[in-house]
């Protein structure tokens, strides 16, 4: 177990009630918890001694003189350990298991005979040193600190064990959650792998066959071209962007296919001054405009318009890509490596934002279909490993 690590491991006792886990460990709450822990251990050992002995004492004197005894032994041992890890710099709670063992039992050992030579003088006005000079009770009182001490020891260890356990759970879990966000993304990357090849190509081929007889429409199409490829890059290399910057993405994108698809291709981005510093996660939009192209409007004769607008509803930002496209026509040709379906959407959402965002499908009248993302207003997504 690191040092970090044992700093997080709660020690005292009564941290095995998990009613005692509710608070972080402080100076106030462990003496607090002293307190508490040496009056349960004084009342038990007054059932004892009353069980086994009948000095004539009655219930009340021995039970209020065993907690005075009980309390000066916790707050001995209690200020000496703290004392000590101060003065040996810590030892005491790294040290290896059987020399913190006998530290231990060797500082109970010593509370217990000095809280009951306190007690004994507080209680009835005895003289600590007629109490010292006794061998059977300074044996006795040794014999029951060194107990105590191995008692508390086997406590504070089930103590460790159980936030071992805690810790190595929340570690799997983190493991587990952060496996699935870099899978989404892997998702992602690979599904970018086979589209972007067929963009490229597609569009250095109409631009080649632009440069003759329309030179000014070739320039602008390589112009937009290389303006999508710095702002697709500088997304790849990015944990989050911004609505902005995704809009300015969309738009290259849409503006070099306007060029090869002419009419048949329309569209509209409306992203409001209020929400252009809204972050999200890079590329979440783009690959839903790309299948709204390859499934909606280039199987259509007559193409149609794309829309992207985002609008703050209550608690979360709602992001609306439509189409007036084939909509859900099954007939509809498919191309290869056409998108990021929804299902692998809704993956990295959740990855992202878990369950605080929603994608929607709804079919649009009298044709086309949105695709509605609803992303917490006040949660930014999980940062996520960049792909290099």
């Amino acid at each position: 177990m690191t040092q970090q690590d044992r700093s997080l491991v709660r020690e005292h006792p009564l941290e095995l009630i998990p009613f005692f886990r509710r608070w972080q460990p402080s100076l106030v709450r462990d003496w607090l918890y002293t307190v508490i822990w040496s009056t349960l251990l004084g009342v038990v050992l007054t059932a004892f001694v009353r069980l086994l002995t009948n000095d004539g004492a009655t219930l009340a004197e021995r039970l209020w003189s065993m907690l005075l005894m009980s309390n000066l032994v916790g707050a001995i041992f209690h200020g000496s350990a703290l004392l000590a890890n101060r003065l040996l710099a810590g030892w005491p709670r790294r040290a290896p298991r059987l020399p913190r063992i006998l530290f231990n039992m060797a500082l109970m050992a010593f509370s217990v005979l000095l809280g009951v030579l306190l007690g004994n003088m507080i209680w009835n006005g005895s003289n600590p040193l007629h109490l010292l000079g006794n061998r059977a009770v300074v044996m006795q009182c040794l014999v029951i600190g060194a107990f105590v001490a191995l008692l508390m020891y086997m406590v504070r260890s089930a103590a460790e064990r159980r936030g071992a356990r805690a810790m190595e759970a929340a570690r799997q879990k983190e493991f587990v959650a952060a496996s699935a966000r870099m899978l989404a993304e892997a998702r992602l990357r690979a599904l970018q792998a086979q589209i972007e090849p067929h963009f490229l190509y597609n569009t250095l081929a109409n631009v080649v066959s632009l440069i003759g007889p329309r030179p000014a429409q070739a320039q602008h199409m390589l112009e937009r071209f290389i303006d999508y490829l710095r702002a697709s890059l500088a997304a790849s290399r990015s944990d989050e962007a911004t609505l902005a910057s995704e809009a300015a993405l969309i738009a290259a994108y849409l503006d070099v296919l306007a060029v090869r698809m002419g009419d048949r291709l329309r569209y509209r981005i409306d992203v409001p001054e209020e929400l252009r510093q809204f972050r999200i996660a890079p590329m979440l939009l783009q690959p839903v405009v790309e299948n709204a192209i390859a499934h909606g409007l280039e199987p259509k004769v007559e193409g149609g318009e794309i829309a992207v607008s985002a609008r703050v509803e209550g608690k979360h930002v709602s992001i609306r890509i439509s189409d007036t496209g084939a909509g859900l026509n099954e007939s509809a040709p498919r191309k290869p490596g056409g998108g990021v379906g929804l299902s692998n959407l809704r993956e990295r959402l959740g990855s992202l934002y878990g369950g605080a965002a929603k994608v929607e499908l709804l079919e649009n009248q009298p044709c086309g279909m949105t695709v509605r993302l609803l992303l917490p207003l006040n949660v930014s997504p999980t940062s996520i490993p960049s792909v290099p």
